[in-house]
């Protein structure tokens, strides 16, 4: 069973990215489960063609402990049986949203959800939070394997670079190990260029070029993946090549992330940045 986290900024299409992929897998063969470790619950609504499935901590409160829930109440299978659980998170305002990816992943756990039979494991982490109960997938040796979302933006960028960071903290202890960038396209000028030296620098590979196609926001507004919506999609064909790089990926480093003055340096190189905007 291979445990897989990904992170990213927040806004660049990690879910999306996560449920299409994951489909790929599950289209190939493989089965797989999704973990959705974001208060907003919707790493899973692609496969369950749903808004939002109930949450571990929602069902928590409303029982008054996670020990009186049962698995099958959070524990759903969706598309191509593809498991899908969300921890969810305190009311707004109050508590620590990371307790609730701990006490999730512990319910899981201890309630036989990780079975023999699973190939992957897919932590869907909140934005670009590696710290307190959001690392827990890392800090705890859950996930062996990371992966991050980004794009030719500069934000997206630091968050990868940030991401890097927390990935190299816990390598020694936890044994983490970085799988690459996957690039989904926001079409900035030399985006897949840029993003292969951001990938070169953090000792680490460009596994997949998602190009940018409004056919993924049509099948989203259907609550569906490319791949279930419209199979024969070029779209489609692409998460299908992203899946079958990951499932074959051995190339599992230690990153080495990079100083902010560097960051912006690639970003000059690139045309993106002029130097008059970083002085």
């Amino acid at each position: 069973m291979r445990q897989i986290a990904i992170y990213g900024k927040g806004g660049i299409g990690k879910s999306t990215t996560t449920q299409n992929l994951v489909v790929g897998l599950a289209e190939a063969g493989y089965k797989c489960m999704i973990v959705g470790c974001d208060p907003k619950a919707d790493s899973t609504r692609l496969i369950l063609h749903r808004k939002a499935q109930t949450t571990v901590m929602d069902l928590a409160r409303e029982r008054g402990s996670v020990e009186d829930l049962n698995i099958e109440e959070v524990l759903i299978e969706g598309y191509r049986g593809i498991r899908c659980a969300e921890s969810g998170g305190p009311e707004p305002g109050v508590g620590c949203a990371g307790r609730g990816v701990i006490t999730a992943i512990n319910f899981l756990e201890e309630n036989g959800a990780y079975t023999e039979d699973l190939d992957f494991v897919f932590y869907d982490v909140l934005g670009d939070v590696v710290c307190g109960g959001f690392a827990m997938p890392i800090r705890e040796g859950k996930a062996k394997e990371i992966y991050i979302v980004t794009s030719g933006e500069m934000m997206a960028m630091y968050a990868a670079n940030n991401i890097s960071r927390g990935i190299l903290k816990y390598a020694q202890s936890g044994g983490v190990r970085l799988g690459g960038l996957i690039c989904n396209a926001r079409v900035v000028d030399k985006e897949f260029e840029l993003i292969s030296e951001l990938a070169k620098q953090l000792n680490t590979q460009l596994i997949h070029f998602v190009p940018r196609d409004n056919q993924v926001q049509r099948a989203e507004l259907r609550r569906t993946t490319v791949i279930e919506y419209t199979p024969e999609h070029p779209q489609a064909d692409q998460y299908r090549s992203l899946a079958k790089k990951i499932a074959e990926n051995r190339n599992f480093v230690i990153p080495t992330p990079i100083v902010m003055d560097d960051l912006e340096k690639l970003l000059m190189d690139f045309g993106i940045l002029e130097a008059e905007e970083v002085a």
